[in-house]
């Protein structure tokens, strides 16, 4: 009975994975219902973590200014170590804000997150927010909810275009929880995540967002975010102060990343562990947290007391720098949790001091210091994030307020041209770019960023002594295919190199300085580069733009092998073909308009098919694809044990087809459609 209903189950399965959207309706349904539950769980555990760090959950601004000086630096220092134990030991990725990976992940991985990044990301940034680290908890639920969509279609062998969509619908539902806002989560998804607004994404993205919100309001009540007055534009010529502070805005989003990134460098500098790294961040922010508790944790507190003009302008300014010091001090330590909330922050403050200024100056042609602050929250958001759109939306849902729309919209599109004109890159795209990949192309700028040097590097260096002679040198020069020599030291240490340049001023004459030039006269000490066995070959490729010869690789300071200039050029070669050939099967086509015709047979045609349901389980030479389909399989990509992609150029006629196989066929073009469904026309 069971193995019946179980035979059952998967049938029903294979139908509905053949059908594009009723399939991906009820898989997005279920990850916007378990991204629902994981924004409403992640924001109970940053409660619970609140009890036990400050003794009140959530923690008040009056309960925190309470508290000893000591508490407000043990509290994060402790919960800083935690953090970076978590991320050491479990998940790498959680390190941080978590949006760039996800987008990364969408752009290079085929939406391919490791489940454990669910739980990893969960822990480490409610643990870091609960104890007062100064980050939001918007990215690491749109990680959260990203790995889920990603688990649950690996789970179920989706082909990378659907999974890449899953990725978004747990975004969405992640954004759309926690901030009781399904619009801006589905925009989010789309304008931020995906960077994809077609049919196909929107749809399953909008169900996933619309699910999250129905289990959070369930849960935690339908209310915005943000409880303000309502606010009206009092005069058109008020616009101009919008912009202006569209202006400043866009400056200080700016100054926001350039922060964040350059202080990220500055602990990377430092050569502790994680956990160390995380505990100093821990410590200054509790140090700052002393005299400016407002800082602490998200700050939505702080946000409402801007929103209702309840702090002094010249307080507000100064809460706008020191945030942006916390905040880097936070994520750049090693912490972990977003920017979307500090984002709001930074706007609110900004926003209010601005409006602040301007009211005293016009009190009755401006509205009150509460409308500033709401559109400089949206505005430095559009700004920092370079989506406009999302940011404008949530603005409206967290708040609820229409009337301001206007001057948000004018705010927020002058923050946004300013802030991309200036630089480029977003706070999220800019993580992405400093490790080598263009996720405006969707791809990696420098293919060779994630190859390790041990992976290329020759371990068969040619070495000599400090004290060999000079004809013993040039002759190992001739018989070595290369051009440097590595001198090493009694100790097996590396002492310098000989290069041919290096030893040309020499060999007019070598028998007559033979006995009075050894390896030690003519070698370089300090003028070469070195590089270790994990560093990344994109290194290499930099390093050889201003110096042309063979690369020592030193592990604990002696010579473990050479890198060869020509090595490194063939390895890039290999990585932009492999990157092609993966490029060309990235996802199945479910239309035959989108199928590539070759140019040299006129009713055949090029196309990537997943593997339908009769297919699972059988062999190529089974079922006889060429004679029953007249089409051919030319490739196959897999997902192997240990969760990597595959690309099979040669398939093996014996291997049986497993879910999520794509292949690439050549058949005729009135077979394609037969062939997708896995029937033979001839059964029909």
């Amino acid at each position: 009975m069971i193995t019946r209903a179980i035979r059952y189950l998967r049938n029903l399965h294979d139908e509905l994975r053949q059908t594009e959207r009723l399939y991906m309706v009820l898989v997005a349904t279920v990850v916007g219902i378990l991204g629902g539950l994981g924004a409403v769980a992640f924001r109970l555990l940053i409660e619970a973590v609140n009890e036990v760090a400050w003794q009140q959950g959530p923690a008040t601004l009056a309960h925190l200014a309470s508290l000893p000086p000591w508490w407000k630096i043990l509290a994060p220092a402790v919960g800083g170590a935690i953090v970076g134990l978590i991320i050491y030991l479990f998940a790498r990725e959680a390190k941080g804000h978590g949006v760039p990976e996800v987008m990364e992940a969408v752009a290079l991985q085929g939406g391919r997150i490791r489940p454990r990044v669910v739980l990893a990301k969960m822990f480490a940034s409610g643990i870091c927010i609960g104890t007062g680290g100064s980050v939001g908890r918007e990215g690491p639920i749109v990680q959260i909810g990203s790995a889920l969509g990603s688990t649950i279609g690996q789970w179920l062998k989706i082909d990378q275009r659907r999974l890449r969509t899953l990725v978004g619908c747990g975004a969405a539902a992640g954004i759309a929880g926690t901030f009781n806002a399904p619009v801006a989560g589905a925009l989010f998804a789309l304008e931020v995540t995906l960077g994809d607004f077609g049919v196909a994404q929107f749809s399953p993205i909008v169900i996933s967002s619309v699910a999250a919100t129905v289990v959070s309001r369930h849960f935690l009540g339908d209310f915005p975010a943000f409880e303000v007055t309502a606010y009206s534009l009092v005069h058109w010529t008020e616009l101009f102060a919008y912009a202006g502070l569209g202006i400043l805005a866009g400056l200080v989003a700016l100054a926001f990343i350039r922060s964040l990134y350059a202080t990220e460098d500055a602990f990377d500098r430092l050569r502790v562990p994680l956990p160390a790294k995380a505990m100093v961040g821990g410590a200054i922010i509790g140090l700052i947290g002393i005299q400016l508790p407002h800082i602490f944790g998200v700050g939505y507190e702080a946000i409402t007391q801007a929103l209702h003009g309840n702090l002094a302008w010249q307080f507000m300014a100064l809460l706008v720098a020191v945030k942006i010091i916390a905040v880097s001090v936070t994520i750049g330590s090693g912490g972990s949790g977003g920017i979307f909330a500090p984002s709001l922050f930074i706007g609110a403050m900004l926003g209010g001091a601005v409006g602040t200024v301007v009211h005293s100056i016009w009190p009755t042609a401006t509205a009150g210091t509460g409308a500033y602050a709401m559109v400089g929250m949206g505005a430095v958001v559009a700004a920092a994030t370079h989506a406009p759109i999302t940011a404008i939306l949530i603005i409206f849902e967290m708040t609820g307020d229409y009337k301001i729309i206007l001057p948000l919209m004018i705010s927020c599109i002058i923050a946004t041209l300013l802030a991309t004109r200036m630089q480029r890159a977003s706070i999220y795209t800019m993580k992405l770019l400093r490790r080598g990949v263009d996720i405006q192309r969707g791809r990696a700028v420098n293919v060779l960023q994630h190859v390790r040097v041990r992976e290329v590097m020759r371990s068969d260096p040619v070495t000599v002594a400090p004290d060999d002679h000079l004809l013993s040198l040039i002759s190992k020069l001739i018989d070595h295919p290369g051009s440097t020599l590595f001198v090493i030291g009694e100790a097996g240490e590396l002492e310098g190199i000989i290069t041919v340049d290096s030893i040309r001023p020499v060999m007019k004459d070598p028998r007559a300085l033979e006995a009075l030039i050894i390896a030690e006269d003519v070698m370089a000490e300090a003028e070469f580069p070195r590089v270790a066995p994990h560093d990344s070959l994109a290194d290499v490729m930099r390093l050889l733009g201003a110096y042309r010869g063979e690369v020592p690789v030193l592990e604990d300071g002696r010579l473990a092998g050479v890198i060869w200039p020509e090595d490194v050029i063939g390895r890039y070669h290999t990585e932009l073909f492999k990157r092609d050939m993966a490029g060309s099967m990235v996802s199945a086509v479910d239309q035959d308009s989108k199928v590539e015709s070759v140019p040299a047979a006129e009713d055949t045609v090029l196309a990537e098919i997943p593997a339908p349901g009769p297919f699972i389980g059988r062999t190529i030479r089974e079922l006889n694809i060429r004679q029953d389909f007249g089409a051919s399989v030319l490739m196959l990509k897999r997902t192997t044990a240990t969760g990597d992609l595959s690309l099979d150029t040669a398939p093996d006629p014996d291997y049986a087809f497993e879910y999520g196989d794509v292949m690439l066929v050549l058949a005729p073009s009135e077979q394609l459609r037969y062939l997708r469904r896995g029937v033979p026309k001839a059964r029909k």
